[in-house]
């Protein structure tokens, strides 16, 4: 898509997700938006400042504190052909509506014989890095994308949160879209330039299965999401420095994952790292790993490093918190033994 320099603006992920919900809203009448906080107040990560009030109360709902209610009600609403937008505050909070998403919004579809669409978006914050402990600051990508039945996204920039988040409304099957905390650009959170960048004016849509090479190098691929995505271009900045070139993968799709686009740039570079904010077993780690061994073994001239969130509860603890999660010293530290082995 062709876009002129007067039509893009430099906008923060929520605004950037504001937009697209706006865009949606005012294009089609089916679009509406449920959820804790989203009404008057805007929602709580500024993603649905404003659309209170052009939107009114029957398209923007405020609900009660009872996520397995509301959402099911967007179930029911999408079998008849609405498209509703539902925010579950904190992806942490699937525990209390797992019946809901897993047996319901994943499976109603397939258990029709195809008879009933679900055009739904499951709209959820994710990631750590503010100190909001154990229950508030996972990211469960792979809890998510290890369940059939539901497209799972997880864009980084604000180009591309409008962009998929815009296809996610549109699409006739359910999708996940989680969106970062420290990538909304909030004023009360920690300030990151990746967080604010150029976004075009018009509507437009994003493939949901894509990856992206957001840097382009020749002695090891990195992969990451969101945040890990932020960090992997920062440690290639360090490497580049070092006389080592990564190219960097921004996901964008979790499920489901974009094979095409890392096994080519795994021809290329001829080593793998993956990095994620997730936990280490059974996540996004592994499931690229099988993916090289399987896939692109031929390619490999080392092991796959995979970097993750341990197997431990995310504390408190701003200390531990920066600890248990992976950054760029660690992917810098990664990538050094891994050339040099």
């Amino acid at each position: 898509m062709q876009t002129t320099q007067e039509k893009i603006k430099k906008l923060t992920g929520s605004k950037a997700m504001n937009l697209a919900l706006r865009q949606e809203m005012e294009r089609d009448p089916r679009v509406f938006i449920m959820g804790e906080d989203v009404g008057k107040y805007g929602g709580i990560f500024g993603s649905t400042t404003g659309l209170y009030e052009q939107f009114g109360a029957e398209r923007v709902m405020d609900t009660p504190i009872s996520e397995t209610g509301f959402i099911g009600a967007a179930i029911g609403a999408a079998a008849e052909g609405l498209r509703p937008v539902a925010e579950l505050m904190f992806v942490d909070f699937h525990g209390v509506v797992m019946d809901q998403i897993f047996n319901h919004m994943a499976k109603i579809h397939y258990m029709s014989g195809g008879h009933v669409k679900l055009p739904m978006v499951l709209l959820t914050a994710v990631g750590g890095g503010y100190s909001d402990a154990a229950q508030h600051s996972q990211t469960l990508y792979a809890s998510f994308g290890h369940l059939p039945g539901m497209k799972v996204v997880a864009p980084t920039f604000p180009r591309d949160i409008k962009g998929m988040l815009a296809a996610a409304i549109r699409d006739d099957n359910p999708v996940v879209f989680m969106f970062h905390k420290t990538l909304q650009g909030l004023g009360w959170m920690d300030q990151l330039d990746a967080s604010l960048g150029p976004v075009p004016e018009e509507a437009y849509t994003l493939p949901l299965n894509k990856a992206q090479v957001v840097r382009e190098g020749r002695d090891v691929t990195i992969v990451g999401a969101q945040m890990m995505t932020v960090e992997a271009l920062k440690a290639a900045k360090k490497l580049a420095e070092r006389g080592i070139e990564a190219e960097v993968i921004d996901l964008r799709s979790i499920k489901p994952i974009d094979s095409e686009t890392i096994l080519k740039s795994l021809a290329k570079t001829h080593r793998l790292v993956v990095a994620d904010e997730d936990y280490f077993s059974y996540g996004i780690t592994a499931e690229i790993g099988a993916l090289a061994a399987s896939d692109g073994f031929r390619y490999l001239k080392a092991p796959v490093v995979r970097l993750a969130t341990p197997d431990v509860p995310i504390p408190y603890s701003r200390v531990l918190e920066k600890f248990v999660i992976p950054d760029a010293k660690d992917i810098v530290n990664a990538v050094e033994t891994l050339v040099t082995a």
